[in-house]
């Protein structure tokens, strides 16, 4: 009897060690969402020291805390970024990503959460880009597959020089190995505040939608529409917004 008694007391002793159990045969972890990024686009997604922090980064974790997944971030290349999701490498993609025609035919978009505006930096003097029409014949840095490669890759008489990083496009820059940078508004503020000798012109070179693109058909996609809609109507990502960007 004491024996019976010994075992019944270890097999409820390793129940009631298992996280989230109602019973011995329920899952002993939360489920792992893995968001793929690219994580050198402040304020959306970047580095304080070894954790990626942003704009992103808080609403996904928002998200996941709403639908009771732990969030892993995976940084990679931005071009990468869509077939990871497509292979199932990644269960979604957030990176300041912009809703186009092209990346539908790939994946599904989640509502927009916010909106964005691609502009051209060019050196504050003696630059040879002083508006849009002048990117006809200039020689462009952009970051490879952003919305800004898209738009300039339109201008047939143009040096498009594309790089993995927009801060590369940025040195390229710095350095009069290209003309002007096409990228997106936030990001080109904290460039800007980086480097000295480089602005952002002031007219605007094409507005967009962000949003958070899944695989096709993926049950996920309802469940953060419904997310977001609560995290917008509750002030949450107006409050991560006003955190890292200002009102």
């Amino acid at each position: 009897m004491k024996k019976i008694i010994s075992l019944v007391l270890v097999a409820l002793l390793a129940c009631s060690c298992v996280l989230g159990l109602t019973a011995c045969g329920g899952s002993a972890e939360k489920k792992e969402l893995h968001m793929a990024t690219n994580a050198f686009f402040e304020p959306y997604e970047y580095y304080e020291g070894k954790e990626v922090v942003g704009i992103d980064a808080e609403i996904a974790q928002a998200i996941c805390d709403k639908l009771g997944y732990e969030l892993v971030i995976d940084d990679m290349d931005f071009d990468s970024i869509i077939t990871a999701v497509t292979s199932g490498k990644a269960d979604f993609g957030m990176a300041g990503m912009t809703v186009t025609d092209e990346r539908k035919e790939s994946v599904d978009f989640t509502d927009s959460y916010t909106t964005a505006t691609q502009v051209i930096i060019v050196p504050e003097k003696d630059s040879k880009v002083n508006n849009a029409d002048d990117l006809e014949k200039a020689a462009i840095g952009v970051q490879l597959g952003t919305t800004g490669d898209i738009y300039v890759s339109d201008l047939k008489d143009a040096k498009i020089e594309r790089f993995n990083k927009g801060a590369d496009a940025v040195l390229a820059l710095t350095q009069g190995k290209v003309d002007a940078v096409v990228i997106d508004s936030e990001p080109a503020k904290a460039f800007v505040n980086q480097n000295e000798g480089i602005k952002i012109l002031d007219d605007p070179f094409a507005d967009e939608d962000y949003a958070i693109c899944l695989a096709k058909g993926s049950e996920l996609t309802e469940k953060f529409n419904e997310a977001l809609k609560e995290l917008k109507e509750d002030g949450t990502i107006d409050k991560i917004n006003a955190k890292y960007i200002g009102d």
